[in-house]
């Protein structure tokens, strides 16, 4: 076993909860240990990328991690940390969602199956689906009192907050579904270990509570603190949504650029969780970091090593490429390299306007591009003065008056992007 991974958590303030003898279990035996991912959208988001480094580190320390897809309970909704209850979803959404929370473990553990280690991803409705109500209300609800379900924080904290929704029974027993989930497989799979958010314990403990009544067996729980942000905003939202891990979704750029703007108190809790570097070499980026907080050695150290790390070495590459455009250090090539997508993001915000694909056929010159045909500039007067300045770049590439406008110009077959000193930006855009 290479490390301790209980301290690995614990010095990387990954650790909240743990149930007393977790530790030296797990410094002892091998162990299979599982956390459950919620099926809810065919994308996990940065929320669930802090499990999915636990289950990282649980691996490298020589454990075997199991992945659950939720695909029964996903069809109920998990009321911990909630004030309502979800929308429910239907079984081929659910498979879609599963498909893809699927893709992406498998870019960050290793599922090959000769490995001693080798991380495993199961589905509780393989279990769930031919399980009747008779039988389950049988075989397990009878392990566990109504005063013990009601005694758990999430529940108490739905009956009695101010929502007139209140709990459906729907929603009551998800923490008991949750609770056969471990017992199944620590039954089947020899799983003795169950990780989560801290907003998980009272499910966590019920499992560990069911496996106990019912097999007389001994089970452990490990959960991590909820990532806050110092300023209060939510971890993991920015104002357009959630922060995915598929690039469809979060482009690599928006990716990239949500850690680069970290704060330095959020940046060193960050480097800690979202990375694998290793101790020495955070406090000696924490160190550097504190001696020059001006060069943010420690946001770039973050978004590289986390956009590489979900994304890929290009897609990293090109994200630094396109936050290098707006800072000037970026050349036309750079510029060209650009996707639609990765272009309108750097430059989201910067006015625009449209011009015909048959005038550009013919060709424009500058000075009407500038002001008649754009109003980025307010006169042709205007437009000379600026030209005559060395004032002006297309594409990042300084023109003067002589310079004609031509298809050559097109970022992407569709943008030109109009530049007048270092920060003056105009789009335009081109339709057929």
């Amino acid at each position: 076993m290479q490390k301790n991974f209980v301290e690995e958590l614990r010095w990387r303030g990954m650790l909240h909860d743990i149930m007393p003898e977790t530790e030296d279990h797990l410094n002892q035996n091998i162990t299979s240990g599982y956390i459950g991912f919620d099926p809810t959208a065919d994308s996990l988001h940065i929320g669930s990328l802090v499990q999915i480094m636990i289950l990282i580190h649980f691996q490298r320390a020589g454990h075997r991690p199991i992945a659950l897809v939720g695909g029964a309970t996903g069809m109920i909704g998990d009321p911990s940390g909630k004030s309502d209850e979800r929308n429910l979803l239907d079984a081929e959404a659910l498979k879609k969602n599963e498909d893809g929370i699927r893709n992406q473990l498998q870019k960050f553990l290793d599922f090959h199956a000769d490995k001693p280690s080798a991380a495993q991803l199961v589905n509780n409705y393989d279990w769930m689906k031919d399980y009747s109500l008779i039988d389950f209300s049988r075989d397990i609800g009878k392990h566990l009192t109504v005063n013990y379900m009601m005694a758990k924080d999430s529940v108490k904290k739905r009956l009695g907050s101010d929502s007139k929704v209140g709990m459906s029974f729907t929603e009551f027993t998800y923490q008991l579904l949750q609770g056969y989930d471990f017992l199944h497989l620590y039954q089947n799979m020899d799983c003795k270990l169950q990780m989560g958010g801290s907003d998980q314990w009272g499910n966590i403990t019920t499992g560990t509570e069911l496996i106990r009544r019912k097999l007389s067996g001994k089970a452990y729980a490990i959960t991590c603190p909820l990532i806050t942000k110092a300023d209060g905003t939510k971890f993991g939202k920015t104002e357009g949504g959630n922060v995915w891990l598929d690039k469809t979704r979060t482009s690599p750029y928006k990716f990239y650029q949500y850690w680069l703007n970290a704060s330095d108190e959020d940046a060193e809790n960050f480097i800690k969780i979202f990375t694998l570097l290793d101790k020495a070499t955070i406090e000696d980026l924490i160190k550097q970091h504190h001696e020059n907080p001006h060069m943010r050695l420690l946001q770039k150290t973050i978004a590289e090593e986390v956009t590489r790390m979900v994304h890929s070495e290009e897609d990293l590459s090109k994200a630094i490429q396109a936050s290098q455009i707006l800072f000037g250090r970026s050349t036309a090539e750079d510029l060209k390299n650009l996707d639609r997508q990765t272009f309108l993001e750097v430059f989201e915000g910067v006015p625009q306007s449209e011009i015909s694909h048959s005038d550009l056929n013919n060709g424009i010159d500058m000075i009407a591009l500038l002001a008649s045909q754009t109003s980025f500039l307010k006169s042709n007067g205007e437009a000379r003065r600026a030209l005559s300045e060395n004032s002006i770049s297309i594409n990042k590439t300084k023109v003067n008056e002589s310079y004609t406008i031509g298809s050559v110009d097109l970022i992407d077959d569709q943008y030109i992007l109009l530049q007048r000193g270092k920060k003056n930006y105009f789009i335009v855009k081109v339709v057929r």
